[in-house]
């Protein structure tokens, strides 16, 4: 995709088992069997329902009001048990082909939270890995917080329809970088230390130059490194996006055009009210600093549409304001919120 004239490359984050829908938003009703369902359309645009079963009802995250619909399409998916294995496929199918028709370039997949048990995480990494690529020639972004599960997606993945992504190798893990370089990925690395995340942009470019030289080292190629400089909440620390901001200065000024500058920009909405809107706002400020890729929800942060946001709106500037550490403990952009001045 091209933004301002130059590549964007796309990393599309909802084939997650982290995924929630809210009990009581508009996405829970009853399907006509007056079952608790997940309601959706399919790819042919017809109203269909992904029940919830009772092992998610028993879930802390249900009484909290939360619904993990990945794991439920997942596990209905795999379980072969009709009518809800075919429905399952289908929401998943639906979930992947609306990130790939506005133009993601890899489908981030994630399934640590499908199981507390490693070896049931393998297998279903393996299933949705072979499913994904069933229903798509999209590239995948193989994502997880254990390289063993990274590796089992890997094994099974058909680079004919591009090469993978490896998401991700850090200091911690050198390890990943090894996998990257026997399936013949591309990889992200973070900067994250061996003790912990980073705390100034200083400390993200430090530990971001360890890995890159890492991989170079095992002779990944620099156009196939992609740094996520790690960005964290707004409302956390209102310093959180110049220091995210200032990081990708730093990192393209030290690394030159070729190499990607990425990271999960959803990260920075964090808890905070109108999400889109501090999402797009950061999205453009990040691809001014330099970014030219991002793990995002391509459906509803496009790209090219946040970068055709009104700059000169009250919401814009607030935002901007707030991104930019200029509003302490984000008091009027909140404000702004409560008083229904914001959009998004």
């Amino acid at each position: 995709m091209q933004l301002n004239g130059q590549d964007f490359i796309i990393i599309g984050e909802n084939v997650h088992t982290t995924r929630v829908v809210r009990r009581k938003g508009k996405l829970v009703t009853n399907n006509p069997e007056g079952l608790e369902s997940v309601r959706y359309l399919d790819t042919s645009k017809k109203r269909r329902y992904l029940v919830i079963p009772e092992s998610i009802k028993q879930s802390q995250e249900y009484e909290e009001g939360r619904v993990k619909h990945v794991i439920i399409a997942v596990q209905a998916a795999m379980s072969g048990e009709e009518p809800h294995a075919s429905e399952g496929l289908e929401y998943i199918r639906k979930i992947a082909q609306r990130q790939v028709n506005v133009g993601t370039d890899f489908l981030d997949v994630n399934v640590d939270e499908i199981s507390w048990r490693l070896e049931e995480q393998k297998e279903a990494m393996r299933w949705l890995v072979q499913a994904l690529q069933q229903m798509s020639d999209t590239p995948l972004s193989i994502d997880s917080s254990n390289t063993e599960i990274i590796a089992a997606g890997l094994e099974v993945y058909d680079s004919r329809v591009g090469r993978a992504l490896l998401n991700s190798a850090s200091l911690e893990r050198l390890e990943a970088l090894d996998i990257a370089k026997h399936y013949n990925t591309k990889v992200i690395v973070t900067a994250a230390s061996e003790s912990g995340m980073p705390q100034n942009p200083e400390e993200r470019v430090a530990n971001a130059a360890r890995m890159i030289q890492a991989a170079r080292d095992r002779g990944i190629a620099i156009g196939d490194i992609f740094i996520d400089p790690l960005f964290f909440p707004i409302g956390v620390d209102t310093e959180n996006g110049n220091h995210a901001f200032e990081a990708i200065r730093q990192l393209r000024e030290k690394y030159g055009p070729d190499i990607h500058i990425s990271g999960g920009f959803s990260n920075v909405s964090f808890q905070m009210p109108s999400r889109r809107l501090i999402n797009d706002v950061f999205m453009i400020l990040a691809v001014e600093a330099g970014a030219d890729s991002g793990i995002i929800d391509p459906v509803t942060n496009h790209p090219q549409k946040a970068l055709s946001v009104d700059r000169t709106s009250r919401p814009y500037q607030l935002t901007e304001a707030m991104l930019l550490g200029k509003d302490r403990f984000c008091r009027t952009f909140l404000r702004a919120y409560r008083k229904g001045e914001l959009e998004g």
